[in-house]
């Protein structure tokens, strides 16, 4: 189509108003459509562009055998057939029908109510029927151009029309138009034949030329056209040998036959220059050095456009060398956006530019890990750079890109994990109020990468967030009190939960078994709780159940911590239930020194529980006072270790001395580090604890001790041991973070 109607506003609806414009060039110029001079009557028309236009109903007939608002044949140039309105908007009032025979250039009123028209004999005839609801027997033909009609009558009975079949192409002009004589009544067709009004075939005298042009422009689209049609008023038909001759030539090009190319927008001087937000640089973004681009002067040629010479040369793009530029806009990206991966999967990286001569550009993508890798005459790669990290950590990747006219750096920090698989919360079975105490969580595998901690104690809604796996936490209210930590790494999220018994003070003594129990321990935690419950009910009756606790430890020899605690209404009355808990103390003491503390594990095989002689923290206390005991046990230590010395300095042997020993000796034997609560306790890892081959290396050795005479160092450790124990023997309470057998 080389001419196209619009009917709206191209600045939005201005005070309401839709109005109809007309193009010559695809849209670069619109214009308003200039309203006839007289009316039907050949009154002149008062109607003055821009305040007052002919506006067009543009909308397609729901009907399609009706003619629609707008009509116009490919077989009839420049006719144009429309319903509209005059005045300063679009409207649906004062309704006539227009048309235009060249055009779109000037309009002429052909009917002030709507009707229906059609094209027949190839668009040189043209119908028109009155478009109402009530019946018609009527219609109207014109053969020059709507100047004059001709009325008919197609039938003797007034018809409801519904709508008409035509096939402007066909030699015998029929018209079928369909409808029905009342409401109720069927469908009825009825053919209208005109090939009687028709007195000949047009001969070559019959034609004449029409040239399209806008408004007197005679180059349209860069082209001149001239075609053939009937004089209007000869009343002759085209026939089927019709064909419409097409004179064109192509035109010089003009400003009119230019648009504003991509990125560039026109100006009142009708200049076109670049848009805020366009750079006319970037186009040789991807241009490398030695190589040719396309710059645009800012105009193209409108699209279908003929034109040829004139301003064509002077607007066309312009081929221009590819200037150098420096690298800029350097970054790097992963291919699914995220900034994590797992150890020993691809890692795959990406790497753009913004600018930059890439032909010339070398690049080095550093891995982090040790592993860097370069590419000479960079090319972007679709499938990406891969790498596989065999380890894992937080890694800065960086990519640098240099050329001879600059360079540039993009960083970025990838997080490769190991996907953790268990986590193992270790704290104290027992702590004291208001007091700090270390929280670890345990991880496996443990090179994991970097892991997040997120910890909650109690019932806290808001979680205490760390990279490190240990923390240090102080409970202020008594009991049970909860400790849940949560480890993410990269996607997976795991965690553990334990309870921590919050007391003002305690006592503890390590707990040790007879050697039988050793060979049935599979020293997982199930076990290890099971145990602890049996050994619970085995220790006394008569004790609250709140009051013990018993924790078995991991590894071997197995051993236990026996955790006696206040009772949970007496924390005000502190002297006394300290006196009450050391009652239960020596109660429960008794009953394991004197061996009538055992369970049977299964049929045949009895397990005696046994104090161990040594304990990390037996008694933990807030008080300061006893300092008294703790100078005489220093005093009586210093006189020990010179009696000590005297002896050895004599070797002298004392027989009962040699007795003493080989016992304690056997005692030492079933002696194992304790996991205390005191903050001064050692710390004792699993790999000290013995398996069941040592055990018996150990009893071996221990038959072959007996044969021999103790030594020295041995005598002393004897000495040194029973002369402590007599000592704290005297006192009620110590120190805390000192021992008590």
């Amino acid at each position: 189509m080389l001419i196209e109607i619009f009917t709206g506003s191209f600045k939005g609806k201005i005070d309401d108003q839709i109005k109809t414009f007309i193009t010559y060039n695809k849209g670069r110029d619109w214009r308003l459509l200039q309203a006839p001079d007289t009316d039907l009557r050949g009154d002149p028309v008062v109607c003055q562009l821009p305040f007052c236009s002919l506006h067009l109903h543009l909308q397609l007939s729901e009907n399609p055998y009706t003619s629609g608002s707008i009509s116009s044949k490919e077989t009839a140039p420049g006719l144009l057939v429309a319903t509209g309105n005059i005045g300063s908007e679009l409207s649906y009032t004062d309704v006539g029908v227009f048309i235009s025979p060249d055009g779109g250039n000037s309009w002429r009123q052909i009917f002030e109510e709507e009707y229906n028209v059609w094209f027949l004999d190839w668009g040189g005839t043209l119908v028109a029927m009155k478009h109402t609801s009530v019946p018609i027997r009527h219609m109207w033909v014109s053969f020059d151009e709507g100047r004059s009609w001709s009325k008919y009558s197609f039938t003797s009975t007034p018809l409801f029309v519904d709508g008409s079949l035509v096939d402007p192409g066909i030699e015998t002009q029929i018209m079928t138009v369909f409808g029905h004589f009342s409401l109720r009544s069927e469908w009825q067709l009825v053919k209208v034949d005109y090939k009687s009004i028709f007195s000949r075939r047009c001969n070559k005298d019959d034609y004449q030329t029409w040239h399209l042009h806008n408004q007197g422009e005679a180059c349209v689209m860069g082209e001149r056209k001239i075609y053939k049609k009937r004089k209007p008023g000869v009343q002759c038909s085209l026939g089927r040998d019709y064909s419409q001759t097409v004179v064109s030539e192509p035109c010089v090009c003009g400003q009119g036959d230019f648009e504003c190319d991509y990125g560039y927008e026109r100006h009142s001087n009708n200049q076109c220059v670049p848009a805020f937000w366009f750079s006319p640089s970037s186009l040789s973004k991807d241009c490398s050095i030695g190589q040719s681009y396309l710059n645009s002067t800012g105009y193209r040629r409108i699209v279908s456009n003929n034109c040829t010479d004139g301003l064509r040369e002077k607007y066309m793009a312009k081929m221009e060398k590819c200037p150098g530029k420096a690298p800029r806009g350097l970054q790097i990206i992963t291919t699914d956006g995220k900034l994590v991966t797992e150890q020993g999967h691809n890692a795959t990286f990406i790497i753009l530019m913004e600018e930059g001569d890439l032909q010339r550009t070398n690049i080095q993508l550093d891995f982090g890990d040790g592993i860097a890798v370069s590419y000479a005459n960079f090319s972007p790669v679709e499938d990406g750079i891969r790498h596989v990290y065999k380890s894992a950590g937080i890694f800065q990747v960086t990519a640098y890109a240099e050329n001879s006219l600059g360079s540039d750096t993009a960083v970025l920090f990838l997080h490769v994990v190991c996907p953790v698989e268990h986590v193992h919360l270790s704290v104290p079975f027992v702590a004291i109020r208001n007091k700090d105490i270390n929280i670890t969580a345990v991880v496996w595998p443990s090179q994991a990468g970097t892991l997040t901690y997120f910890w909650w104690f109690g019932n806290s809604t808001k979680p205490l967030i760390t990279l490190e796996s240990s923390i240090s936490h102080i409970f202020t209210v008594e009991g049970m009190n909860t400790v849940t930590v949560q480890v993410a790494a990269g996607s997976t999220l795991i965690q553990d939960t334990k309870e921590i018994a919050v007391h003002e003070y305690f006592q503890s003594q390590l707990l040790s078994f007879s050697p039988n129990l050793d060979y049935h321990n599979p020293d997982i935690p199930e076990w290890r709780q099971d145990i602890g419950k049996v050994i619970k009910r085995a220790l006394v009756t008569g004790i609250p159940d709140e009051q013990i606790l018993v924790a078995v430890f991991p590894g071997l020899p197995t051993s236990a911590e026996l955790f006696i605690l206040p009772h949970k209404n007496t924390t005000e009355r502190r002297k006394s239930s300290e006196a009450d808990l050391e009652q239960v103390v020596e109660v429960l003491f008794n009953a394991l020194n004197q061996n009538l503390v055992q369970f049977e594990l299964k049929p045949g095989v009895e397990v005696i529980v046994y104090v161990t002689q040594l304990t990390l923290a037996p008694l933990v206390d807030s008080s300061t006072g006893h300092s008294s005991s703790a100078m005489l046990m220093l005093l009586s230590v210093v006189f020990v270790g010179l009696a000590v010395f005297l002896i050895y300095k004599f070797k002298r042997k004392i027989p009962w001395i040699n007795i003493y020993a080989q016992v304690q000796h056997d005692k030492e034997q079933e002696m194992i580090g304790s996991v205390s609560q005191s903050e001064n306790a050692p710390k004792i890892t699993l790999s000290e604890f013995t398996d069941p081959e040592e055990l018996m290396d150990k009893e071996l050795d221990t038959r072959v001790m007996g044969e021999r005479q103790p030594s020295v160092g041995a005598f002393f450790t004897v000495w040194v041991r029973m002369l402590v124990i007599g000592v704290l023997g005297e006192a009620a309470t110590v120190i805390p973070g000192t021992s008590r057998a």
